[in-house]
């Protein structure tokens, strides 16, 4: 890229080159990564769009482009996804938030009443944009979030100021629910699913760029739910939920873990693509 450019002209040689280099959404990632190096929004963007750039805004641009051919997720080069209409920092020690997980949101609301005091645990927190997002909708809960990645709670510990919401979270480093004496009245994770075997064959955005400590679910993808499913039960308070996020293929073999773990009214819920994404069950009163 050289010469005297505009804001629209720099964005249309952006749209290109990421074209040109495979991405799929080369338009949409352009704008994103455009936006963000110019400290615009994206209506800021359109309304500066017959202005000539800054002369370090190509360099920086170039940057960018070269990363996101490398197959570097957007939200990775920016430090931010937005979720649930809120944004999160992220790293490379977390997991980008994903829209399928708004499918847990809407589940775990309807489940958590608005005004009252109640107690939310997130086992493998990351950037806690699940925890953080119900703790903004329900103003009176709480939460703990825990996480095995001290890098993982760092990004956390970030969104939770960010949010205001640090003074009713608590993030620790841990594994599940090891040494943990909180009886809470819901339990959300997201563990790692992916057959270990599978993780190689992944698209380069997640096998490069996300923690495998997040993807890697054992020989089978089900190693973390064996793990942690009973406990949690034991751990619920009666009437308790518990949430889990779960692989296309998962619903029947969670859900057969959550039953011999005691829990009833195990339902599925789909994302909007219409694959299962959601294992909901409860403690018996």
């Amino acid at each position: 890229m050289s010469g005297f450019l505009t804001f629209e002209q720099l964005q249309r040689r952006m749209t290109q080159k990421l074209a040109a280099s495979g991405s799929e959404t080369a338009a949409l990632d352009a704008r994103l990564l455009l936006a963000h190096l110019a400290d615009m929004s994206e209506t800021q963007l359109v309304l500066n769009g017959e202005n000539s750039i800054p002369p370090e805004l190509e360099d920086a641009a170039h940057e960018a482009i070269a990363w996101r051919a490398a197959g570097k997720p957007v939200a990775k080069i920016i430090g931010y996804k937005e979720f649930w209409g809120r944004r999160f920092a992220v790293s490379e020690a977390v997991l980008d938030p994903r829209p399928d997980s708004e499918t847990l949101i809407e589940t775990a609301l309807a489940c958590l009443p608005q005004q009252q005091k109640l107690q939310v645990i997130d086992l493998g927190t990351g950037s806690a944009c699940l925890l953080l997002t119900l703790l903004a909708e329900r103003p009176q809960a709480r939460g703990l979030g825990i996480d095995i990645s001290r890098a993982a709670l760092h990004m956390a510990r970030r969104n939770a100021h960010r949010l205001g919401l640090r003074a009713r979270v608590a993030l620790r480093q841990g594994n599940w629910l090891n040494g943990i004496a909180a009886t809470p009245d819901m339990i959300i994770a997201n563990p790692p699913y992916i057959e270990s075997a599978a993780i190689n064959a992944l698209d380069r955005e997640v096998r490069l760029y996300d923690p495998r400590i997040a993807l890697d679910g054992g020989a089978d993808g089900l190693a973390p739910y064996r793990r942690l499913i009973a406990p949690c039960h034991a751990r619920l308070k009666s009437g308790g939920h518990m949430l889990l996020e779960i692989g296309a293929t998962q619903s029947a073999a969670v859900g057969a873990l959550m039953a011999a773990a005691g829990f009833e009214n195990i339902a599925v819920q789909q994302d909007l693509a219409g694959r299962a994404r959601v294992l909901h069950g409860r403690k018996k009163l």
